[in-house]
């Protein structure tokens, strides 16, 4: 169709609006931080918005069986693909970029409290300054960046296994034999456009792969930078991404 529909036009607000929240938080990343939203958004959403809805719209309408028999198509539908690719694959997308949001929840309790103070000096240059400013992830923040990373790589994981083991696979087959009741025997069933499917399935896990290989380089990363920073007569686990705020000094005894 020429003009888009109201569903197609309100996933690409609604995914335009995430793709906001975590540009903010990508102010805060690394460079492999970055490149892993560009991946995300160009293979991912934007694959999944534009081309994967259309290839999936007719997957139920156009799953015929060769049988008459009321209810046998729906009940053989519903076994042989219990959900959706394109809704798992939503799901997936919204499970990964939810731990950002922990790195800008973070960032944005540190900008109140710092703006507060600020505020009270009543600095008109260094409320601005304030605006402008990029935490180092160090301290706190290195504590929060790697958790999400970690959450994001487990996210990634248990998404693709569950994929691979609803559907066996990332191949989608041709035809399908379902023995469900109210079937009256085996009967054979036809899956539409399993070539283009099946294409779509293995770019998708492809792309959830090289977003999985960018979140543990980054992770190794934050730890060589980590170990870097600190001095080696204190215990990493204490000070990871070391000192990113002063601490108070103790009189010594």
């Amino acid at each position: 169709p020429p003009f888009s529909s109201p569903l197609s036009l309100e996933l690409k607000m609604t995914w335009g609006t995430l793709y906001t929240q975590l540009a903010g938080v990508n102010r805060h990343s690394t460079s492999l931080g970055k490149v892993w939203l560009s991946v995300l958004f160009i293979f991912r959403v934007t694959v999944l918005v534009l081309a994967a809805e259309s290839v999936w719209g007719d997957e139920q309408s156009d799953f015929v069986c060769n049988t008459l028999q009321p209810g046998c198509e729906n009940v053989c539908y519903d076994h042989f693909f219990p959900v959706s690719h394109i809704r798992l694959w939503c799901l997936q997308l919204v499970f990964v970029s939810t731990p950002a949001l922990l790195v800008a929840m973070y960032v944005a309790y540190r900008h109140h409290g710092d703006k507060r103070q600020v505020l009270q000096q009543g600095s008109e240059a260094e409320l601005e300054s304030l605006r402008r400013r990029r935490l180092p992830i160090a301290g706190p923040l290195w504590w929060t960046y790697a958790c999400s990373l970690v959450f994001r790589l487990l996210f990634e994981g248990g998404f693709m296994y569950a994929l691979y083991v609803l559907y066996d696979g990332f191949q989608m087959p041709r035809l399908v034999q379902c023995d469900q009741w109210p079937c009256p025997n085996v009967v054979d069933c036809f899956v539409s456009r399993p070539t283009e499917k099946t294409v779509f399935t293995v770019f998708m896990a492809a792309s959830s792969c090289v977003c999985m290989a960018l979140n543990v380089a980054e992770l190794a990363y934050l730890v060589a930078k980590a170990i870097a920073r600190c001095p080696s007569s204190r215990p990493v686990y204490k000070s990871c991404g070391c000192v990113s705020e002063p601490e108070e000094a103790h009189p010594s005894t």
